[in-house]
């Protein structure tokens, strides 16, 4: 489509499966109070590690959302898709669309982790492989279920850019409805990651925090006596439609995205330009895009992991990308809530966006108690705001050098 035959985008359903509960009330509810979701490990034996902390879904019963054998053919990344995906759709229905055009992109940083880890254990021990094993294992397998799970016909894949992957799902799904690629789409990523070698492997990259005495404050982005971040699994699906069509059929509008600034950072495989500027670029891309000036940013979710390096490379890119206006926005970072869920951290984010302009309330940093000089900007500390936010982004930045960052803003009318 030409420039002036775009179509808005909407997202009109969310759906939310994370370590403060099931759904998208009690999420808001817990972030918004500032609840921590992180504990001592219980889902196996991480008395091995060094680091014996997550953030782990409560009480969460696949057999809740799908049939028994299904919850055999699933790895646990499926059985949170699918949930999210549940929720995100009954939030307001999708009546009138044909499901042959809906299209679902669901990304995930490293998909059936799990399942390949006891694959690899069954064959070590001279166990017979699950046949299941190869498609249970797959990185596209989230997408694929929740397609299978709603019928929805049209295009459907799976990004793989770490923890940017749901991030780039909504930035894809954006581009594809504005464009007249697809009806509609669904969108978002889960993560399964929380078992004893991812926790190893991050363990020895020295990327988690340490503070097994006192979990729920291990997380500290931003603060200077932070460690790390908090390993964290969860998913979360958005339902993205045209503006104008979610508006005829009486929907609810959280908010439009309008912006999706995405690129690499060539720098290192694992850690950001000290400068920011890469993370910059994809900020000032996004803002391009929707047409944003710096100064009309009223939030940012930020990245915001907590580590040592990423904290004060992000800082530098909100000072790149806004300069002056930099110290007047209010930034936060929901990781220290919800724990890092990798791939399906980027969803549950611009969903917290959506959510912030929809509600008026802007979530804060918990577990912030030292100002670091290297972090010198407004990080919204422990408690929460409450103001009209009319436009905000939310930025991802993922090993492998991919930084993006999506915009939202509120659906006004077009006479506005």
């Amino acid at each position: 489509m030409s420039g002036d035959q775009r179509r808005r985008v909407a997202i009109t359903g969310i759906g939310l499966v994370t370590p403060l509960g099931i759904g998208t009330d009690i999420y808001w509810k817990q972030v918004i109070s500032g609840v921590s979701g992180a504990r001592t490990i219980t889902s196996f034996d991480a008395s091995f590690n060094r680091v014996r902390i997550g953030a782990e879904v409560p009480d969460f019963d696949p057999g809740q959302w799908l049939e028994y054998k299904d919850v055999r053919r699933y790895d646990r990344v499926g059985h949170l898709a699918v949930a999210a995906s549940d929720l995100a759709l009954a939030d307001q229905g999708l009546d009138g669309v044909d499901r042959d055009e809906v299209a679902t992109i669901v990304g995930c940083g490293l998909g059936g982790v799990d399942t390949a880890r006891t694959g690899i254990e069954d064959r070590l021990a001279g166990r017979n492989v699950s046949p299941l094993f190869i498609p249970m294992a797959m990185a596209n397998f989230a997408a694929s279920a929740v397609a299978f799970r709603h019928k929805f016909g049209g295009p459907s894949y799976a990004p793989l850019s770490a923890c940017a992957s749901s991030a780039d799902a909504i930035g894809q799904g954006y581009r594809m409805v504005r464009d007249g690629y697809a009806s509609a789409c669904m969108v978002g990523g889960a993560e399964a990651a929380l078992n004893p070698v991812v926790l190893a492997g991050f363990t020895s990259m020295r990327a988690l925090s340490k503070r097994n005495d006192d979990p729920q404050s291990a997380a500290r982005p931003f603060s200077k006596d932070r460690d790390g971040f908090v390993l964290g699994e969860g998913a979360g699906m958005l339902l993205l439609e045209p503006l104008e069509s979610a508006r005829a059929r009486g929907a609810h509008v959280y908010a439009e995205i309008c912006g999706y600034g995405q690129v690499v950072d060539t720098h290192h495989v694992t850690a950001p330009r000290e400068d920011g500027a890469c993370a910059a670029k994809a900020m000032n891309k996004a803002m391009r895009e929707a047409g944003i000036d710096p100064t009309e940013v009223d939030y940012i979710n930020a990245h915001g992991t907590g580590t040592m390096l990423s904290d004060p490379a992000e800082t530098r890119a909100v000072h790149l990308a806004f300069g002056a206006h930099a110290p007047n926005v209010p930034i936060s970072s929901t990781k220290s809530m919800t724990g890092h869920m990798l791939g399906a951290t980027g969803v549950v984010e611009a969903a917290t966006c959506a959510l912030a302009i929809d509600r008026g309330q802007i979530p804060p940093t918990i577990n912030y108690s030292e100002a670091d000089p290297a972090c010198d900007l407004d990080y919204v500390p422990n408690v929460a705001r409450t103001g009209r936010v009319d436009v905000a982004l939310s930025n991802s930045i993922a090993f492998g050098g991919h930084n993006v960052t999506l915009a939202f803003r509120r659906a006004a009318t077009d006479e506005d």
